[in-house]
C-alpha cells in the first residue's frame, strides 16, 4: 500500500500578465480571462529549463518530507517539454538532488502524465516495496507554444510539482486509481516536428515545431470524459461525492472546473482553483494545485477524501482518490 507523504512545488519568478501580451491586438486580450479564467501565467527565463523547476519542486518536497535525495529510490518525471530529445530530464534533476541510488526516468502522457506516473509510483511501491518514489511533473510550455498564437500561447505558462509516495503510513493512502487512452485522438493535441515521424531537417513550416490543439475538439473531451473518471473512480474507492471534500482536477481553463462540478452535481468550492494565476502548466497542473491545496486553508483533514484527475494528449486521461489519515505520530 502507497502512501502520500509529502508535496512541493516551484514556479518560476517571472510572471506574465494578460495586459503584456502586447504581440497580441489590445482588444483581443480581454478575451484570455473571459474564455479561461486566466489573468497572468509564469515563464521560465533565460537560461531556466523544465529540469531547473523540477529540480526546485523536488527541493521543496524533500524538505516537506524532511528526507535526503539519497534516500529515494525512484524518480518518475511527467513532462511533456522535455529539456531535450534525449536523454530523460529525470536523470539531471537525479544528479541535482543527490539522489545517487535511484533510478530516473521520464514518462510523457501530456497534461496527465502525472497521474499516469503517480499510478506507476504507487506500483513500484506495491509490488516491490520501494520505500521512497519521488513523483515529479513539469513543465516549460512558454518554449514549445508559438508567441504569435493567440489560440495557445496566452493560456500557457510553466511550473513544476513533486510528490513523494512511501511504503510507510504518511498524509493520505492511495485508494484506487483509473487510467484511459483513446489513440483515435492522438493528432488533437500535437507537437508535429522534431520526432521520427518529422524529424528537424525536413520541417517546412515554422508552426510545425509548436505545440497546437484542437480547442474546442479538447474542451468537450475533457468535460465529458472528465466528469465520467471523476465519478468512475470515487464510485471505485467505494466511496459517493458526499465522502470526497477535495477534488483536483487538471487546470486548464475555470470553465472546465466549474461545468465537471455541475455535471457532477458537487459544490464548486471542493474543487482546487488556481488557473488564474499559473495558466495551463500541462502534467505540472494538479500537483501544483495539489501542494496549494496542502498548504491553503481548505488543507485536507484526517477523514476526508482527495481526487485528483486530469486529462489531454493522447488522448488519455485519469484520476486517483486519496483518504487522508492521522499522521503518526514521532
Amino acid at each position: 500500500m502507497a502512501y502520500l507523504s509529502a508535496t512541493g512545488s516551484f514556479l518560476p519568478r517571472r510572471i506574465v500578465r494578460n495586459e503584456d501580451l502586447t504581440q497580441f491586438p489590445e482588444e483581443f486580450r480581454p478575451r484570455i480571462e473571459e474564455k479561461t479564467g486566466i489573468r497572468e501565467r509564469r515563464h521560465v527565463s533565460e537560461g531556466e529549463t523544465t529540469s531547473d523547476l523540477a529540480i526546485e519542486a523536488a527541493r521543496a518536497c524533500l524538505a516537506d518530507a524532511g528526507i535526503a535525495g539519497s534516500d529515494l529510490d525512484a524518480i518518475l518525471l511527467a513532462t511533456s517539454s522535455p529539456d531535450r530529445v534525449q536523454p530523460a530530464t529525470a536523470t539531471r534533476v537525479q544528479h541535482a538532488i543527490g539522489a545517487n541510488k535511484a533510478f530516473a526516468c521520464d514518462l510523457n502522457s501530456v497534461c496527465s502524465g502525472a497521474v499516469f506516473a503517480l499510478h506507476m509510483g504507487d506500483g513500484l511501491v506495491e509490488a516491490h516495496n520501494y520505500e521512497n518514489v519521488m513523483v515529479i511533473a513539469a513543465e516549460a510550455y512558454s518554449r514549445i507554444t508559438n508567441p504569435k498564437d493567440f489560440s495557445t500561447y496566452p493560456y500557457f505558462g510553466d511550473g513544476a510539482g513533486a510528490m513523494l509516495l512511501t511504503n510507510r503510513p504518511g498524509r493520505a493512502r492511495v485508494l484506487e486509481v483509473i487510467l484511459r487512452t483513446d489513440g483515435s485522438g492522438a493528432d488533437v493535441i500535437q507537437v508535429p516536428g522534431g520526432g521520427a515521424m518529422l524529424p528537424f531537417k525536413q520541417v517546412e513550416k515554422d508552426k510545425d515545431l509548436y505545440f497546437r490543439m484542437k480547442g474546442r475538439q479538447v474542451y468537450e473531451f475533457a468535460v465529458g470524459e472528465g466528469s465520467k473518471i471523476v465519478a468512475d473512480v470515487i464510485k471505485k474507492a467505494g466511496l459517493t461525492s458526499d465522502d470526497v471534500q477535495h477534488v483536483v482536477l487538471h487546470q486548464a481553463n475555470v470553465n472546465i472546473i466549474t461545468e465537471i462540478a455541475r455535471r457532477l452535481e458537487m459544490d464548486e468550492d471542493r474543487f482546487a482553483n488556481i488557473v488564474a494565476t499559473m495558466g495551463n502548466t500541462a502534467a505540472a497542473s494538479i500537483v501544483v494545485a495539489l501542494d496549494d491545496r496542502m498548504r491553503g486553508d481548505h488543507a485536507p483533514k484526517p477523514g476526508e477524501n482527495l481526487v485528483m484527475a486530469a486529462f489531454g494528449g493522447g488522448l488519455s486521461w485519469g484520476a486517483m482518490a486519496f483518504a487522508f489519515e492521522a499522521e503518526p505520530s514521532e
